[in-house]
C-alpha cells in the first residue's frame, strides 16, 4: 500500500523538480543505484517496469526505500493495464506512470488515491485525462512534442500540470526551455542514468550528477 497520498506525492513533484528513471532487474544494483540518487537529493524515483520480474525487483526495492531511505517515494512506469497497476500498488507504488491514458488505470489509481500519470499528446487527452482526476500529466515522448507544445497547451489550459519525460537532459540549456514553458517536473532517465555509471557502477558520480541537476532546476525556476 502506498505511504503517500496523490496530493502529497504532486506537491513533491513540484517542490523538487524532477524524477530519475531507472529499470534493472538486478536487485542489488538497483538499491545502489536508489540511494545514490536519494543521497543526491532526489525525494522521488520512478521505477520503470519494462522486463520479466520486474515486480519482483520493485518490491524489494519499496521494502529497501522504507527501512533505509526515509522520505524517498518509489512510484512505476511504463503501466499499461489495470491489472499491473493494481499489482505495484499492492507492492507498495506511491505512483503509477503510464505511456499511454487510459481509463482502467484511472479508475484503479483513483479507487486507492495513488497519483496516476498518463502519457498524453492530444489537448483532447489531456482535458479528459483531468476530468478523471489526473493531477500532472505525463508529455510523452517529450523530445518529440517539445517545449513549444507545453507553451501551447498552458495557454488556453494554464491550470495543466505537465511532466515531460524523454529528451530531457540535465543541462541548463535543456531544462530552461522546458520550465520556461512552464512543465511543473521533468522525469530524466538515461541522460542522467548513464549506462556508463551502470557499468562502471560509478555511484559517487551517479550522486553528483542528481545535484547537478537538482542545483540546475532549481536555478532555471528562479
Amino acid at each position: 500500500m502506498a505511504q503517500y497520498s496523490r496530493i502529497e506525492v504532486a506537491n513533491a513533484m513540484k517542490e523538487t523538480g524532477m524524477i530519475p528513471l531507472f529499470f534493472s532487474n538486478d536487485i542489488e544494483l538497483s538499491k545502489q543505484v536508489l540511494k545514490a540518487c536519494y543521497d543526491g537529493g532526489a525525494r522521488l524515483l520512478e521505477f520503470t517496469a519494462r522486463g520479466d520480474f520486474a515486480h519482483e525487483v520493485f518490491g524489494a526495492l519499496v521494502k529497501y526505500a522504507v527501512k533505509e531511505l526515509p522520505g524517498m517515494i518509489l512510484g512505476v512506469g511504463s503501466v499499461t493495464d489495470a491489472a499491473a497497476a493494481s499489482l505495484y500498488m499492492a507492492l507498495g507504488a506511491n505512483f503509477v506512470v503510464t505511456p499511454v491514458f487510459r481509463e482502467d488505470i484511472a479508475i484503479a489509481c483513483n479507487r486507492r488515491k495513488v497519483l496516476w500519470s498518463p502519457g498524453c499528446g492530444t489537448l483532447t487527452e489531456i482535458a479528459r485525462a483531468e476530468e478523471l482526476g489526473c493531477e500532472i500529466i505525463k508529455l510523452f515522448p517529450g523530445d518529440i512534442y517539445g517545449p513549444q507544445f507545453v507553451k501551447g497547451v498552458k495557454g488556453p489550459q494554464p491550470w495543466t500540470s505537465i511532466m515531460p519525460t524523454g529528451g530531457v537532459a540535465p543541462t541548463e540549456e535543456n531544462l530552461s526551455a522546458w520550465f520556461n514553458a512552464g512543465v511543473t517536473c521533468v522525469g530524466m532517465g538515461s541522460k542522467l542514468i548513464s549506462k556508463e555509471i551502470i557499468a562502471n557502477k560509478d555511484y559517487a558520480k551517479l550522486t553528483a550528477d542528481v545535484k547537478a541537476a537538482l542545483d540546475i532546476v532549481k536555478k532555471v525556476r528562479k
